[in-house]
C-alpha cells in the first residue's frame, strides 16, 4: 500500500502542447509549498493569479493556484492546482519544481486511491473515475456517471444490510448451543437468502452490458464474396478504411473500427467473404471470420439482391442467431427489387446502398434499436458491473446456496453463520469494505497518473 503521509504532485492533463496544462499536489505540505511559492495561503477554493517563480526567483509562469483544504478535497486532503500556460516545457519545469521541494512523483491513480482511503468513495465509484475518463459513448458515459454518483455503492449497501441483520439473528443463536432456530426465524432467514440471491443475480446480469459499454458492441459483417461488405464497412466508419475491388476475395483478413451509432459505441468487424469454394488462403480467411462470429454480439448479414442464394457454413448457421442478426440487402441502386431469400436469420432485410447511402438511415436505426435491446436484457439501467465485481458475486452467490443448502437441512447455525461470513467478504470486496493491500494497489495501477 502506498504511504498517504508523503505529499505527491502530477501532471493532471495529458502531456502536449495546449491551451492549459495543470499540475496538481495533495499531501500535508501543501500549505508550505504555496507559502514557499506564492508567499500566501488563499481562501479554498478561490482560484487566484500569481507568478510563478523557481527556487531559484526565475519565472517559470504566469499561473492560477487553486487551493483544496482537506477533507473537502478529492483525495480528503490539503491539495493544490495549478494552471499554467499549456507548453509541455512549462509544465515539465513546474512539476520538477514541485518535486525539488520535497514533493514525490505521484503513481498512477495515487490521487484517486488516496480518495478511497480516507473514504471520499468507495471502490466501486473510484473504478467508475476509469470508466468515465475511457468512456466511448453516451450510454457509457452514463452508466460512469451513475456509478460514480454512487449507484452500485447502494445497492451493495442494501444488500449488506440485509445479509447482516440476518447474520445477527443467526449468530445470537451460537451463544445459546443448546437452542435451535425456532420456524419463524427460519422462515425469515430463509425469505431474506432468497431475496439477497435475487439480488445478486440481477446484478451479475449486467456482466456482459457492461462488457459492451466499456469494450464496444462486437458487430460482425457477414456475407458472401463481392457483396459489399468492405463498402458497407468504408460508409458507417465514413472513410475509405477497407480495401474495394470488384474482384471476389479481396478482403483476407479482418478489419476491425470503433464507431459511434447513436449512444452506442460498435467495434465493427469486416471478415473474409464465405466462398463455397475458397482458395487456401481465401479458407484461412473464413476460418477467422468463424472465429469471430463467435465472440459477436451483433450481425450484419449483408446479401447482394443481383445474386443467387449464397450458401453458408453450416457451423455458421449454428451460431448466427435472429435477435443478435440484422440482414442487409447490399446493391439496391442495382436491383429493381429484392428477391424472394428464405427468411434464413428469421429477420426482414434491409435495402440499402453502401455505395449511394440510400437506406443508412434505416440500418443506423435498426442497429440502435438491437443495441438498446442489450441493455434492457441486463435487467438494471443505471448499473453496469464489471468483471472484478463478477468475480466477487460469482463468490457471493456459491456461499449463498451453501448457506440456503444448510438451513433447509438443518444443519448447525455454525456452519450457515460461516457462509453468511463468506457472503459479507464477497458483498465487501466489492465497495472495498475488505482490506485487501495486494488487489487495492493492482485495481489503482491501471489509472493513469495523475488521477
Amino acid at each position: 500500500m502506498l504511504s498517504s503521509t508523503d505529499t505527491i504532485a502530477a501532471l493532471a492533463t495529458p502531456v502536449g502542447t495546449s491551451a492549459i496544462a495543470v499540475i496538481r499536489t495533495s499531501g500535508p505540505d501543501t500549505p508550505r509549498l504555496m507559502q514557499e511559492i506564492f508567499g500566501t495561503t488563499p481562501l479554498p477554493r478561490v482560484a487566484t493569479r500569481a507568478d510563478f517563480a523557481g527556487r531559484d526567483g526565475g519565472l517559470l509562469d504566469d499561473v492560477l493556484f487553486t487551493f483544496f483544504q482537506g477533507p473537502r478535497s478529492y483525495t480528503g486532503e490539503d491539495s493544490l492546482e495549478i494552471s499554467c500556460h499549456g507548453n509541455p516545457f512549462i509544465a515539465q519545469k513546474i512539476l520538477e519544481d514541485l518535486l525539488a521541494r520535497g514533493c514525490r512523483p505521484a503513481e498512477p491513480g495515487e490521487f484517486t486511491q488516496r480518495a478511497f482511503l480516507h473514504g471520499q468513495m468507495d471502490l466501486s465509484q473510484a473504478e467508475a473515475v476509469m470508466d468515465l475518463i475511457h468512456a466511448r459513448s453516451e450510454k457509457a458515459l452514463l452508466a460512469a456517471n451513475q456509478q460514480l454518483r454512487g449507484s452500485l455503492g447502494r445497492q451493495m449497501k442494501d444488500l449488506i444490510d440485509g445479509l447482516l441483520q440476518v447474520l445477527a439473528r443467526v449468530e445470537a443463536y451460537i451463544d445459546f448451543p443448546d437452542e435451535d432456530l425456532p420456524p419463524e426465524d427460519r422462515a425469515l432467514v430463509a425469505g431474506e437468502l432468497h431475496r439477497l440471491s435475487h439480488e445478486t443475480d440481477r446484478l451479475l446480469a449486467t456482466t456482459h452490458y457492461g462488457e459492451l459499454l466499456r469494450d464496444g458492441i462486437k458487430t460482425v459483417i457477414i456475407g458472401a464474396p463481392n457483396v459489399g461488405k468492405s463498402s458497407l464497412l468504408n460508409r458507417l466508419v465514413g472513410s475509405e478504411r477497407a480495401l474495394v475491388s470488384p474482384e471476389p476475395g479481396t478482403t483476407r483478413d479482418f478489419i476491425e473500427e470503433r464507431i459511434l451509432v447513436g449512444p452506442h459505441c460498435l467495434r465493427i468487424i469486416d471478415t473474409a467473404g464465405l466462398n463455397p469454394s475458397p482458395a487456401p488462403l481465401e479458407k484461412l480467411g473464413m476460418m477467422k471470420t468463424i472465429e469471430r462470429a463467435r465472440e459477436a454480439d451483433l450481425f450484419l448479414f449483408v446479401f447482394d439482391p443481383t445474386q443467387p442464394f449464397p450458401s453458408f457454413p453450416l457451423e455458421l448457421l449454428d451460431i448466427v442467431k435472429p435477435s443478435k442478426s440484422i440482414n442487409i440487402m447490399n446493391k439496391s441502386d442495382l436491383a429493381e427489387k429484392i428477391p424472394p431469400y428464405p427468411a434464413l436469420i428469421g429477420s426482414v432485410p434491409l435495402s440499402v446502398s453502401a455505395l449511394t447511402g440510400q437506406g443508412f438511415d434505416e440500418l443506423i436505426a435498426a442497429i440502435v434499436q438491437r443495441a438498446e435491446s442489450f441493455q434492457k436484457a441486463s435487467g438494471i439501467d443505471d448499473i453496469a458491473i464489471n468483471s472484478r465485481h463478477a468475480h466477487a458475486l460469482v463468490q457471493a452467490r456459491e456461499y449463498l446456496q451453501q448457506a440456503q443448502s444448510k438451513l433447509a437441512l438443518n444443519e448447525p447455525v455454525e456452519l450457515l453463520a460461516s457462509d453468511l461470513r463468506g457472503v459479507l467478504t464477497a458483498y465487501g470486496e466489492i465497495s472495498g469494505k475488505v482490506d485487501n493491500e495486494q488487489m487495492l494497489d493492482a485495481l489503482f495501477s491501471t489509472f493513469c497518473i495523475g488521477k
